[in-house]
C-alpha cells in the first residue's frame, strides 16, 4: 500500500470502498513516488547509479564516507582478527551506512568457486580451473560459470566476488596461473570478462585482477616488472581493456607488484601507479567502478590516493585515520574522496546489491556439480591419440589406472582460490577447514566412473608410488591409464615446467619415471594431466593417448570417463602453449628464482629486483614461438577431436573486420571444432614476425556436415598502439589472414587490404 492510500484510509476511517476507489483515481501516486521510500530519493530505480549515488552522498558524514574507502581487518584471514558485526568473516568487508539503507560489502575469494564458506557451514561447488576453462573458447560456458560462483555467493550472503584474474600467462610456471584465462589478450579478455559478466547477472558485484602485470608470484610484493608502452597495451593491458568493455566490473585490484612502463617511465607500485590507475584505467578504459588494494597492497596514503587507488584492503592503514588528516589538512581534495565513494556507490546501485540484497538459502549442490561438470566437459585437451586409442570401448576386458588418486579424487590448485572439499580433503581426512597450502583433493572418483563405462571389465588402481611394480601392474591389463599431477598455488611458482617429484607427503614420487615404466610395459597407455598449466612431456612419443584435464572440479570425474569412452567428443582447444623446455621460454629461469626462500608467501621479505619483460615484449605465447622460431611440444589452440575437419572457401572484408569459410565434418561422429582466425600485420608495422589471434567460433557438426561461419575479428587485434597518439591505429597495407585449427595449423589464408 502506498503512503497516499495509507493517508487516506487514516484520515477517512468511515469512507467506503467505492468513495476510496474513487478518491485513488483522482490522486494517483507519481512513479517516482512509487519507487522510493519517504525521505529516501535514492532508491527510486529510474534514475542513473550515478544520480542515485551522488544523492546518497549528499546524506553521508564524513565518517560514514571514510568508511567505503578501506575494509575492517583481514577478517577470516587471520585467526586472532575481529570479525566486525556484518561481516560474514570472508576476505574482506567494508561496513556500510544502515541509516540510509546502504549495506556493507562482504566480499569473498572466489576465483574457481567460493573459498571459505565451510567456516559458515556452507556448501560451495568447485569448478574447473579458469585456465581449463578457457580451453572451451565458449563464452557462454564461461558466463555459466560466473553465473554458478554468482548464485552461490548470494545463496551465503556475499554481495562482491573478488575473483576475475585476466593476468596473461606471460611466466608459464606462475603459480597462479590455473586462476587466469591463458597467453592471449583477446582470448583471456573475452573468457574472463564474460565469467565476470556472469558473476554480475546474480546481482553480485564482480571484480577483475590483478592489475597489471602480477604474471608471476615469485617476489610478487618486492619485483618490479619492466617494460615499454606499447607492449604493455599490447598485451596484458589489452586483455584488461577486453574484459572491462565486456563485464563493466564493479571492481579492479591493483597487484602487489612495481611497474615500470617506458614511456612515461618511473617505476612505482600498480596500486598508486598514475599512468596505469588514472591515464589507462579510467581515462582510457572508461572505467566507471573502482579500484581496490590487493590484500596489503597499498604503500601510502596521499599518493595513492591521487594516482587513483579508492579502496584499500583488508584494513585500514593508509586509508583510515591518515587519510582522513589528508582530507583535513587539503592534501587530498574532498572532490577527490567524494569520487573514491561515489564510484563504490555507483557500483553497488549499477549491480542491485541495495535494491536486491542476497537472501541466505542452502545453495545447490546438485546444479553446482552438473554445471562444473558441463564446463569440464568443454576444457579437457585431447592432446594425443596415436592409433585411435581413444575413445574406449565399453567392451573392454581390463585396464589398469595408476597414480595421482585417481581411485578416489581429483586435484585442485591452492592459496585463496583454495575451495573446501565437501567431507574434507579425499586423501587426507583431518577435521575442520583446508590448511593454507595443503593439497586438496576432491571426492570426484575416476576410478568409479571408469568403472561405470566398462561394468564387464576388471579394472583394478595402483598408487603409482613404485613405478616397476606399477609397470609389472599395468603390464597384465589391456589399457593403462596414468593419472600424473602438477600442484599450483598462490604464493609461489614451479622452478620448472617438469612434473613434481615429491608428493605432498613428501614422499619422492617421480612421475616421468613412472609413465615411462608403464609404457614400456604396456604399448597401450593413456596418460592424463591434472595440472596447474603446461608440464613437460618427456615421454610424450611412448604413449598413445594424453589428456589434458586441468583442474577439473567437483564433476571432472564424471567428464573424464565420458571424454574416454566417447559419450563426449573433446572439444578442449588449449589456451596455452606446451614448451618442449624451460630452455625454450623467454625468461628460462623464473626471474628471482633463485632467491631465498624459493617458496614464500606475501608477507615474507626479499630483496627487490626487476622482471624484465622487454624481452619478450607483447610476444607473449605462441607469438614467442612464432617470431623466434621455435616449434613447442603443443601449440596455442591445439587440440584433438574424435573426429576430423577441413577447412575451405575463405573470403574476408576489410570494412567490416569479417573473415567468412567453410567447416565440414570429415569424420564418422559428430563433434565441435574451435575454428581459429588469426592475422599477420603489414610489414610497415614491424610486428609482422607473429600472427595474432583475431576471432574465433565454435563449430559443432554432425558427419559429413558443413557450415559457413562469419568471424568477426576484433579491430584492437588488427591494431598497433601508437605511443604518441596514445590511442591503437589501424594501419594500411596488407594484412594476412589464416584460419584453420590451432595458431600453427591455419590452412586457409587470404590478403586483407587497409588503405590509406
Amino acid at each position: 500500500m502506498s503512503s497516499f492510500q495509507i493517508f487516506l484510509r487514516r484520515a477517512l476511517p468511515g469512507a467506503s470502498a467505492a468513495f476510496f476507489a474513487a478518491a485513488l483515481c483522482l490522486a494517483p501516486p507519481s512513479a517516482a513516488a512509487q519507487n522510493q521510500p519517504p525521505g529516501r530519493p535514492w532508491m527510486n530505480k529510474s534514475l542513473s547509479p550515478d544520480q542515485r549515488a551522488d544523492l546518497v552522498m549528499q546524506q553521508m558524514t564524513l565518517d560514514e564516507k571514510m568508511n567505503f574507502v578501506h575494509g575492517t581487518g583481514w577478517n577470516g584471514l587471520r585467526p586472532d582478527a575481529e570479525i566486525p558485526k556484518g561481516s560474514l568473516g570472508g576476505a574482506g568487508y567494508v561496513v556500510g551506512v544502515p541509516r540510509l539503507g546502504i549495506p556493507g560489502i562482504n566480499m569473498a575469494d572466489s576465483a574457481v568457486g567460493v573459498r571459505l564458506a565451510a567456516q559458515g557451514g556452507h556448501y560451495a561447488t568447485l569448478l574447473p580451473s579458469v585456465l581449463g576453462a578457457a580451453c572451451s573458447w565458449d563464452p557462454s560456458a564461461l558466463f555459466l560459470y560466473g553465473d554458478v560462483i554468482g548464485r552461490e555467493l548470494r545463496d551465503i550472503g556475499y554481495n562482491m566476488s573478488i575473483g576475475g584474474g585476466v593476468d596473461l600467462m606471460r611466466e608459464p610456471r606462475n603459480g597462479r596461473n590455473f586462476e587466469y584465462a591463458g597467453e592471449d589478450p583477446l582470448l583471456a579478455g573475452t573468457m574472463v570478462g564474460n565469467l565476470a559478466k556472469g558473476v554480475q547477472s546474480r546481482q553480485v558485484m564482480g571484480d577483475i585482477k590483478h592489475y597489471a602485470f602480477n604474471d608471476q608470484e615469485t617476489g610478487r610484493t618486492i619485483v618490479n616488472a619492466e617494460i615499454g608502452q606499447q607492449a604493455a597495451r599490447e598485451s596484458d593491458l589489452l586483455g584488461f581493456q577486453i574484459a572491462i568493455g565486456i563485464a563493466h566490473p564493479a571492481g579492479v585490484m591493483c597487484s602487489y607488484n612495481k611497474d615500470t612502463v617506458t614511456p612515461p617511465g618511473g617505476t612505482d607500485w600498480s596500486c598508486e601507479n598514475d599512468y596505469l590507475l588514472n591515464q589507462v584505467l579510467k581515462k582510457d578504459f572508461n572505467f566507471k567502478g573502482f579500484v581496490l588494494s590487493d590484500w596489503g597492497g597499498t604503500h601510502s596514503t596521499v599518493h595513492a590516493a591521487l594516482s587513483g587507488l579508492d579502496q584499500e584492503q583488508p584494513g585500514s592503514q593508509y586509508f583510515g585515520d591518515p587519510l582522513e588528516q589528508a582530507v583535513k589538512s587539503g592534501q587530498v581534495p574532498q572532490s577527490r574522496l567524494d569520487d573514491m565513494v561515489h564510484r563504490v556507490l555507483r557500483s553497488m546501485f549499477a549491480n542491485g546489491v541495495i535494491d536486491n540484497p542476497p537472501v541466505t538459502q542452502v545453495p545447490n549442490p546438485f546444479q553446482g556439480r552438473d554445471d562444473a561438470e558441463h564446463i569440464a566437459d568443454e576444457s579437457i585437451v585431447l592432446l594425443k591419440n596415436s592409433g585411435s586409442i581413444l575413445p574406449l570401448s565399453s567392451s573392454v576386458q581390463s585396464i589398469a589406472i595408476i597414480g595421482a588418486h585417481a581411485d578416489v579424487a581429483v586435484l585442485s590448485g591452492g592459496g585463496s582460490a583454495q575451495v573446501d572439499s565437501p567431507g574434507g580433503n579425499a586423501v587426507r581426512p583431518h577435521p575442520g577447514a583446508s590448511y593454507w597450502n595443503e593439497h586438496i583433493w576432491f571426492p570426484s572418483s575416476p576410478l568409479r566412473e571408469i568403472r561405470k563405462q566398462a561394468p564387464n571389465a576388471k579394472i583394478e588402481f595402483n598408487p603409482g608410488t613404485d613405478p616397476a611394480a606399477a609397470a609389472q601392474f599395468a603390464a597384465s591389463s589391456q589399457i593403462a591409464i596414468v593419472f600424473v599431477s602438477q600442484w599450483m598455488s598462490e604464493g609461489m611458482d614451479r622452478p620448472s615446467l617438469a612434473l613434481p617429484v615429491v608428493d605432498e607427503n613428501g614422499t619422492k614420487v617421480n612421475q616421468d619415471a613412472l609413465v615411462d615404466a608403464v609404457a614400456a610395459a604396456n604399448p597401450h597407455t593413456i596418460v592424463v594431466l591434472e595440472t596447474g598449466g603446461p608440464v613437460l612431456m618427456p615421454w610424450a612419443d611412448k604413449v598413445q593417448g594424453i589428456l589434458e584435464a586441468w583442474y577439473p572440479g567437483i564433476g571432472g570425474a564424471q567428464s573424464l570417463a565420458a571424454i574416454l569412452f566417447g559419450q563426449v567428443d573433446p572439444s578442449g582447444r588449449l589456451s596455452a602453449t606446451f614448451p618442449q623446455s624451460d630452455d625454450q621460454l623467454p625468461h628460462p629461469k623464473v626471474p628471482g628464482i633463485d632467491l631465498k626462500p624459493a617458496s614464500h608467501r606475501h608477507f615474507d621479505e626479499l630483496p627487490p629486483f626487476d622482471a624484465d619483460y622487454a624481452a619478450e615484449g607483447a610476444r607473449v605465447g605462441y607469438k614467442w614461438f612464432e617470431s623466434e622460431n621455435k616449434t613447442p611440444l603443443f601449440p596455442f589452440g591445439y587440440g584433438l577431436s574424435y573426429t576430423t575437419y577441413e577447412f575451405s572457401g575463405l573470403t574476408v572484408d576489410a570494412s567490416a573486420h569479417t573473415a567468412t569459410f567453410t567447416v565440414r565434418n570429415t569424420g564418422s561422429v559428430a563433434g565441435t571444432e574451435v575454428a581459429e582466425v588469426y592475422a599477420v600485420l603489414p610489414a610497415s608495422t614491424g610486428e609482422n614476425a607473429y600472427r595474432r589471434l583475431t576471432g574465433w567460433d565454435r563449430v559443432t557438426l554432425a558427419p559429413g556436415e558443413s557450415k559457413t561461419v562469419t568471424v568477426d575479428m576484433n579491430p584492437l587485434t588488427l591494431s598497433v598502439f601508437d605511443v604518441a597518439k596514445n590511442a591503437f591505429t589501424l594501419p594500411s597495407g596488407d594484412y594476412q589472414i589464416l584460419a584453420g585449427s590451432s595458431s600453427s595449423d591455419t590452412p586457409l589464408t587470404a590478403t586483407m587490404h587497409v588503405a590509406e
